[in-house]
């Protein structure tokens, strides 16, 4: 290929203004690898390598000379090849703004309404935002007020909406993002550090870092523009073609295939995202150089699309055009279209991704595209070129055609133009309908269908009587488990030519389950069937007289009104253009009282380094330069739950370097993963693997990719003669006796008399089940760690670790060396929720292992996949129960049996049953008797994960009390009233943690809420709003948390340098809860008591440095919520020593110059020798080691009948902090360990095979909240409850207890189910669905609609004809 006549072989491009030339590329190499291995800009992070997070996004700009303008669009590094961005300029965070240049005020603004807490996450949110701001700019729009952009606050809270948090809660960022709005009320944004509330909105904008559309640091470079982007050829081994016609193609088709060539036609790549090829092919082919594949035409036949075009731009080219009133129908068809094609995907997939390679992929592979579904409905046609021959196809013989060999290139769609406003021979007007629909785990994109459809009529008025006569008719359905699309052509030819009736759309229905068929091995099958059933009752019953009023409070339901309009009154009136303003996705309000008792302590300060974190610069393990010759390990695991390994075979590669294993321990260590003070984990399984995902070995290769490519591509021979069956679940792990011991100090206390309280109790209920499943911690940061061997037999290795004291121990053990010669560093982790504890170590360990033996660095990062097998994750747990209670609902006893899955090895898990039980005493049961059994199973070891058996403990109280209130017909918000805890009852189940009286403050918090919620009116509302809709249905809730919490002990040491700054050391590891923030708070206000000039301001002084296992002995593990605390008053013990210390010098100073200011106090000290270094270590007692948290939430929730989506509407929450270190930081943790809690209860699905390998093994399949699934309205009050004598300055943890009331959500879905329970049973007369149910955790959308009916519809037409 040539460019102005030169062959163009080296590939030119710039990063962050900086020009790059390659002339020698591996085609396979992603943008992301490039960034993260050859330059310093390491804001790209991985998180999932499949385009399902936003971590690693870029912005791309590229010239586009046809238009001479430069187009500005977000994409995933991870899925971007390389080769792709010649002539192309790359801009990460860093380029938007660094600590050298100055910040961007997207990062500044983010730090500033503390939107981030890990921050792994944070440059690509940032990067998202400013893909939609820039793109705003050049809009025609009005001139936005100074300091704003042109963007909406909407749109630009959209930004965000596909990318992934795990810490936040999403609402900051959600703020953050709106506050760029040129129409945002700024009254409605929430807690931030750039005003105070009351303050005029003048203020506030004066506060505002500015932003204007020059802020993008690095311009698109003009010898960019010089370059033809989509020309770049490069050649050698595998080498990467850009045809630039057809006919080229066709010749590098035929010449290769002849030559059996392994051959890739690429255009975007995001495929891989999806189908995680791992081949290495010969040549790439990219089409993008071919124009004609990028062109759009329309005309009045229809409108064209070339192959290459991105999703983004065919949904612009449908779009109608602005100021367009009235749409014709064809206009109408493509908007809906384009509607439709928003949903699909994230906003950074749909800018790259082309239309062509998804319908590929769904012909090819059968994947389950929505837009496949969508054209199959308006009669697409498809452009083909096979060889050299050309043919078009109708949608429905392309999809039915077997798959496309590589030969056959997809060249372009052609979606035929639709019109029927003129009238038949009989004058007879008529209308085109057409609606799109999608059932998804998240509305705005970003996860695959349940299923799919797209339903087109053309209708009009019947000759004889009054009614609607179908007479034609397109029903597309897909994704439903199929090999693609279809169209339902049975259930056409039954409409087509028939008056409308009830009785007709149910014949209709009726027919689906034969149509909509699932492949073997198909979830949800029933579901499916149910939504394909509700998508055509809901499209079709508008135009019916009898169901039209029943579809109230749906959107999209100007079909009908705009139907009979035009029908019956206007002849050649379009379709109506609804140009609806977008609705924010998040808001809240923040109820904060800042306490000036120890300043700058209880002051909502910004955290610690979150602007780094934000423009990238902040460093995770991953981010640290590889030293030479460093080397990159992958692990090879299980994949049997218990079997012999026999031997291990791997694919040639060049450049593996090693297998690692047990045999590889020097003569001395230990086959230790983990070694901490609940037990000692292997690091490799020695001859027998016992679980699906035990590590096996550790493939070390050159790099990340190579060595996760030859673990994966590993042949393992297993051997299971005469061993046992695997035990694979709790029940037969007790019919076999396998069970790990509680030692008594870790065992729960009983509390009363089982026989008394039951024979006290009016009512029972026996033996009822629960099953609760597993959850995934999903932090953004992988396992990650980096071994380097030091002189005299040492190790330094990096870690992201919650203890590093832990790997330390283990790492020596292991290689049978003192520990004196282990250093294991952690600065911060990205992400931990316990995840980064235990199952840190073993990781560690390989390194250091691999290391040691190698005499090289060996480092790795864990791919996405391999983390979720191996995790282990939250315990899984079998509850049987029975409960005594009295008719008023107080309950007088509860007996349960409760076996908890703790997976093949001990771990952390003899902590569970106290956890369990400490969590369900919240409410006062009268007698509580329990017999916890831990079980030990053929299954991934379980570990702690936030609110470890206390998240579990608090579901089951609520369930009981759900089926007590259920069992008595009485209101369930008055059982859990009356079971709230007297301060006397209290004492009784927490003795040693109750406090004083004062200090239970739960109940006033209960009636507090009430109020401030209006939950008593909202009940009302709720109960009104119920009555009046039919496929809506809402539920409201409160509930109560009661949270014991452990105080840890915990060392600091604080130094004073000569220039009067402050270095602060704790044991505490910073994972985003904002431990550093809290620590140089504590600090500024410890060291303030010397009270001389200037000590009040030495927040800015103080700096909190990485933690070092050498330099900081004993610093224990971060878990618990109560690190902070710990670190704090470790903190300030050792700030006390230096004011003691500094004293004497302060008054003799004093006395000599009358006044002493803080530089100088220092500067004296250190001339005369003063010991400014002072270590401390907090080690609580019995007053101060155990206390309660208190907190209420009320959830409300609206639940789609048709499709079980359930739609959170609002949630508030008090909580009791004490007196708050850091107002805004807890109420971060609040909010994040709310929405986290959400995952739990509302949308993560932990599904495993029947031999316990895990199948959620990536953003695909596992769906973690998103900004578009949280509280819709999220309200928060932090309660300042005074004087705790025995706490760290009065204040109380924040980043545990919150989670469990993420209940409140579940309970108010509860509560919404039963109401369309009762609305089904009236229709058939019948009270079996009236009676308690069991809501499973997750409620999925599934799992609500099969409690709401999944034959809703049907039963709803039946009882419709009884009534007609």
């Amino acid at each position: 290929m040539k460019e102005n006549g030169e062959t163009t072989a080296t590939l030119v491009f710039a990063v962050n203004g900086e020009r790059f030339e390659l002339s020698s590329v591996d085609p396979s190499t992603t943008v992301l690898e490039f960034l993260r291995a050859q330059t310093p800009f390491k804001s790209v992070k991985l998180g999932c390598g499949e385009g399902g997070c936003g971590a690693c996004l870029v912005l791309i700009s590229k010239y586009n000379h046809v238009l001479d303008q430069v187009e500005d669009f977000t994409a995933s590094s991870c899925l971007t090849l390389l080769c792709s961005i010649h002539g192309c300029s790359i801009t990460t965070s860093e380029g938007l703004g660094n600590s050298k240049d100055g910040f961007h005020p997207i990062q500044e603004r983010i730090a500033g309404f503390h939107a981030t807490q890990c921050g792994f996450c944070t440059p690509g949110m940032c990067v998202s935002l400013f893909g939609t701001l820039v793109n705003a700019e050049k809009t025609n729009r009005p001139k936005p007020p100074p300091g704003f952009s042109k963007a909406t606050a909407a749109e630009a809270e959209r930004a965000i909406c596909g990318n992934l948090c795990r810490c936040t809660g999403y609402r900051p960022l959600s703020d953050a993002c709106k506050s760029f709005g040129a129409d945002v009320d700024l009254e409605d944004l929430g807690l931030n550090s750039f005003w105070r509330k009351g303050e005029s909105d003048d203020v506030k904008r004066s506060r505002l870092p500015k932003y204007d559309d020059q802020h993008k640091k690095t311009k698109f470079l003009e010898f960019l523009k010089e370059i033809n982007p989509d020309v770049f050829t490069a050649s050698g081994k595998h080498s990467w073609l850009s045809p630039t016609s057809l006919k080229e193609l066709q010749g590098l088709l035929e010449t290769n295939n002849n030559a059996g060539t392994k051959i890739k036609i690429v255009v975007s790549n995001t495929g891989m995202g999806y189908y995680k090829d791992v081949e290495s092919y010969d040549k790439y082919i990219n089409l993008k150089g071919i124009s004609e594949l990028s062109e759009i035409k329309k005309d009045e036949t229809g409108i064209e699309i070339g192959t290459t075009v991105t999703i983004f731009k065919v949904i612009e080219a449908l779009k109608p055009k602005s100021g367009c009133e009235f749409l014709s129908d064809f206009d109408m068809i493509l908007e809906k279209i384009a509607n439709h094609m928003s949903k699909v995907a994230s906003g950074f997939i749909r800018n790259t991704a082309s239309i062509g390679g998804n319908l590929v992929m769904a012909q090819k592979y059968h994947f389950p595209s929505d837009i496949a579904t969508i054209l199959l409905a308006v009669d697409t046609m498809v452009h083909i070129m096979n060889g050299t021959n050309f043919e078009w196809l109708t949608m429905q013989e392309f999809l039915e055609r077997p798959p496309l060999c590589l030969e056959s290139v997809l060249l372009r769609i052609k979606i035929p133009s639709w019109e029927s406003n003129k009238s038949d021979p009989e004058n007879r007007k008529r209308k085109i309908l057409f609606e799109t629909f999608r059932a998804a785990p998240r509305p705005l994109g970003n996860a695959l269908a349940y299923i799919n459809g797209a339903l087109l009529v053309e209708v009009s008025q019947g000759k004889d009587t009054k009614g609607t006569l179908i007479d034609n008719c397109r029903l597309s359905f897909g994704a439903y488990g199929t090999k693609h699309a279809i169209r339902a052509t049975k259930v056409e030819e039954l409409l087509v030519g028939k008056l409308l009736s009830v009785g007709v759309m149910h014949e209709a229905i009726n027919m689906l389950p034969a149509i909509i068929v699932p492949e073997e091995g198909t979830s949800r099958i029933a579901y499916r069937l149910s939504l394909a059933a509700g998508f055509l009752f809901k499209f079709l019953s508008p135009l019916i007289d009898h169901c039209d009023q029943n579809l109230n409070n749906y959107s999209n339901t100007s079909t009908s009104s705009s139907f009979f309009r035009a029908l019956g009154i206007e002849e050649n009136i379009g379709q109506v253009h609804h140009d609806k303003g977008s609705t924010f996705l998040s808001s809240g309000k923040q109820d904060i009282q800042v306490d000036d008792e120890y300043q700058p302590i209880g002051e909502p300060i910004k955290k610690a380094g979150a602007v780094i974190q934000a423009s990238g610069e902040a460093v995770y393990v991953d981010d640290i330069p590889s030293p030479t010759n460093t080397l990159h390990g992958a692990y090879i695991y299980s994949t049997k739950p218990l079997a012999r390994v026999k031997s291990i075979k791997l694919q040639k590669l060049d450049g593996v370097r090693a297998i690692i294993s047990s045999k590889d321990i020097p003569d001395g260590g230990e086959n230790v993963g983990s070694v901490s003070t609940f037990g000692v984990d292997p690091l490799f399984a020695d001859e027998i693997a016992r679980c699906i995902g035990d590590h096996i070995a550790f493939v070390v290769a050159d790099t990340q990719k190579l060595a996760d490519v030859a673990a994966n591509s590993a042949i393992v021979e297993y051997d299971c003669e005469n061993l046992e069956k695997p035990i694979l679940s709790v029940e037969e792990a007790v019919q076999r006796s396998s069970l790990f011991q509680v030692p008594p100090t870790y065992q729960p206390q009983e509390v009363g008399d089982i026989t008394k309280g039951m024979a006290e109790a009016d009512h029972k209920i026996l033996f009822v089940e629960i099953k609760i499943v597993s959850q995934y911690f999903f932090y953004m940061e992988t396992q990650a760690a980096l071994a380097v061997p030091d002189e005299d037999n040492s190790l330094t290795v990096y870690t992201s670790n919650q203890g590093p004291e832990s790997a330390h121990t283990t790492i020596a053990r292991c290689l049978n060396i003192p520990e004196n010669n282990v250093r294991a560093i952690t600065r911060r982790a990205g992400g931990g929720f316990g995840g980064k504890f235990t199952k840190a170590n073993p990781v560690a360990t390989s390194c250091a292992l691999a290391a040691h033996k190698l005499r090289c660095p060996v480092r790795t990062y864990m791919n996405r996949k391999t983390d979720m097998i191996t995790a282990g994750g939250r315990h899984p747990m079998k509850i049987t129960y029975n409960v005594g209670f009295k008719s008023n609902g107080k309950i007088t006893a509860l007996e349960l049996e409760i076996l908890i899955d703790a997976g093949i090895y001990e771990d952390v898990s003899i902590v569970m049953p106290n956890y369990v039980i400490g969590a369900l005493k919240k409410y006062d049961w009268g007698v509580l008797s329990f017999d916890v059994k831990l079980c030990k199973t053929n299954l991934p070891s379980r570990t702690s994960m936030r609110a470890p058996g206390n998240l579990q403990g608090s579901y089951i109280a609520e369930a009981i009390i759900e089926h007590v209130a259920s069992t008595l017909s009485i209101d369930v918000d008055s059982v859990r009233s009356i079971n709230l805890h007297t301060y006397q009852s209290l004492c009784t189940f927490y003795p040693s943690s109750a406090g004083q009286p004062t200090e239970y403050t739960l109940v006033s918090i209960w009636d507090k809420l009430a109020i401030s919620a209006r939950y008593d009116q909202r009940r009302e509302m709720v109960e009104d709003f119920n009555r009046n809709n039919i496929w809506k249905k809402r539920g409201i809730s409160r509930v109560p948390v009661v949270f014991e919490v452990t105080m840890s002990q915990s060392p600091a040491r604080t130094s004073i340098l000569k220039d009067g700054s402050v270095v602060v050391e704790v044991g505490g590891i910073e994972i985003g809860q904002g431990l550093w923030t809290k620590a140089k708070q504590m600090a500024a206000y410890a060291l303030s008591l010397i009270q001389c000039d200037g000590s009040q301001d030495l927040l800015d002084k103080v700096r909190v440095i990485q933690s070092d296992t050498l330099s900081m002995i004993q610093g224990g593990t971060t878990y618990g919520s109560t690190t902070s605390e710990s670190s704090c008053e470790a903190v300030r013990l050792s700030c006390n020593v230096l004011v003691e210390r500094l004293k004497p010098f302060k008054e003799k100073l004093q006395k000599d110059m009358g006044s002493v200011d803080w530089n100088t106090l220092i500067s004296q000290a250190h001339l005369q020798s003063v010991n400014l270094s002072a270590t401390s270590f907090y080690n609580p007692n019995s007053a101060t080691s155990t206390y309660l948290n208190y907190g209420v939430a009320v959830g409300e929730v609206e639940v789609d009948l048709l499709t079980g989506e359930t739609t959170i509407m609002q949630t508030d929450i008090i909580y009791d902090c004490g007196k708050s270190l850091n107002p805004a930081v807890d109420l971060g943790q609040i909010e994040g360990a709310f929405v986290q809690g959400l995952g739990f209860f509302m949308f993560e699905e932990y599904e495993i095979n029947h031999e316990g390998l895990v199948l959620v093994d990536g953003t695909w399949n596992y769906k973690i909240p998103t900004l578009d699934t949280i509280t819709k309205q999220f309200n928060v009050e932090i309660l300042n409850s005074g004087h705790h004598k025995y706490r760290v300055l009065s204040s109380k943890a924040s980043g545990e207890p919150p989670l469990l009331l993420a209940a409140v959500v579940h309970c108010a879905t509860r509560a919404a189910i039963k109401e369309a329970r009762r609305q089904l049973a009236s229709w058939s007369n019948s009270d079996e669905l009236d009676k308690p149910f069991q809501l499973d955790a997750p409620a999925t959308m599934p799992v609500v609609k099969e409690l709401c009916g999944l034959d809703i519809v049907e039963r709803y037409l039946k009882w419709k004809m009884g009534k007609i």
